[in-house]
């Protein structure tokens, strides 16, 4: 039987999902315009989280815009196909350490955050693994980044894509328990905020746009 919490946070899923996928496909101003909308709401959550600590909000804000003006370059000039190959890797690094920690659950990593796993780790990386090379066998041959890099690139790639996601996630997740919070907010039925969501994303974007696309473009001319 599927409890409460779960079936919110799937119907949540079959509506946010397409909504997001329509929004990212339409790029251009479309897309500008929803992420201003999840910049104003991730916002909000982060001076939530740090109240009475300005330096922090200052901080935490700065870097929120620069990983949202990281995540507009890459879909707008570098391109869908690579920009969806990002997505998915933190996606399914996500769903990996969620199944695989719920499943196999074993010793915990930190206390940081209590319901991470080794087995999750491991699933985090193994099925980001997995769905990555799916991706860019079977959908990524629009892209240049994708389609000439050789794989063990490719495979070195998604593991680090992951690790960041993971790492952002533990962050977020240092954060929420120095505020006592158990999720960023409450937005997203089953899912808490949108911190809780793209907190791997916030943290992929700006260092795929700071140390993996200046190694890429130079390797394979992408903007002459």
């Amino acid at each position: 039987m599927i409890n409460k919490e779960l079936q919110r946070r799937i119907l949540s899923s079959i509506i946010l999902v397409p909504v997001t996928i329509f929004f990212i496909i339409q790029g251009s101003f479309t897309f500008i315009f929803f992420l201003s909308l999840i910049f104003l709401v991730t916002s909000l959550e982060w001076f939530k989280m740090t109240k009475n600590k300005d330096l922090l909000r200052i901080f935490g804000l700065f870097f929120l815009f620069f990983s949202f003006f990281s995540t507009v370059y890459i879909r707008q000039y570098i391109g869908l196909n690579f920009f969806l190959f990002l997505i998915i890797v933190c996606i399914f690094t996500d769903t990996g350490g969620y199944i695989f920690g719920k499943v196999l659950k074993g010793p915990r990593l930190t206390k940081i955050s209590p319901k991470k796993t080794y087995s999750g780790v491991f699933g985090s990386f193994f099925i980001s693994l997995l769905s990555g090379l799916i991706y860019v066998k079977y959908l990524g041959q629009k892209s240049k980044i994708l389609l000439e890099t050789d794989l063990l690139f490719i495979i070195l790639l998604i593991l680090f894509i992951s690790l960041v996601s993971q790492i952002g996630d533990l962050i977020i997740s240092y954060f929420k328990r120095k505020a006592k919070l158990k999720d960023t907010g409450k937005i997203i039925p089953g899912h808490g905020g949108f911190l809780d969501r793209i907190d791997g994303i916030i943290f992929v974007m700006p260092i795929a746009y700071l140390c993996v696309l200046p190694i890429l473009i130079n390797k394979l001319n992408l903007i002459k």
